[in-house]
């Protein structure tokens, strides 16, 4: 269906689509003081949008809103229908407390009045 569109029209449906996906989404990429909307984001990668997304490769952090989710490595793998595929090579969540190096039981206070 889409070939018998002209040019223009099917050029204005891609723009939409993409409007559409950068809307919906709250995450977003950020590499040092530059912030990019991620357009998909699955197990293995995520999506950013080919016309805005410089050629990343490294350390990102992601953040869903102002909530910063993961520190991630990543490289670019290919780009398809005007988005750019990064996958992890690494992906960590980031916890917002240290992690404890002892075990914690169940019910015990949480701190000792003397």
């Amino acid at each position: 269906m889409s070939e018998f569109l002209p040019k223009e029209v099917r050029e204005g449906l891609e723009m939409a689509r993409r409007r559409k996906l950068r809307r919906q989404s709250r995450l977003r990429v950020r590499i040092g003081d530059a912030v990019f909307p991620v357009l998909r984001l699955w197990e293995g990668g995520f999506t950013l949008d080919a016309q805005e997304a410089p050629p990343l490769r490294g350390l990102v952090d992601l953040y869903d809103g102002a909530r910063h989710l993961y520190q991630c490595l990543i490289i670019a793998s290919q780009e398809e229908d005007g988005q750019v595929i990064y996958e992890f090579k690494r992906n960590t969540a980031v916890l917002d407390s240290p992690p404890a190096d002892f075990v914690r039981e169940q019910g015990a206070p949480v701190a000792l009045l003397n």
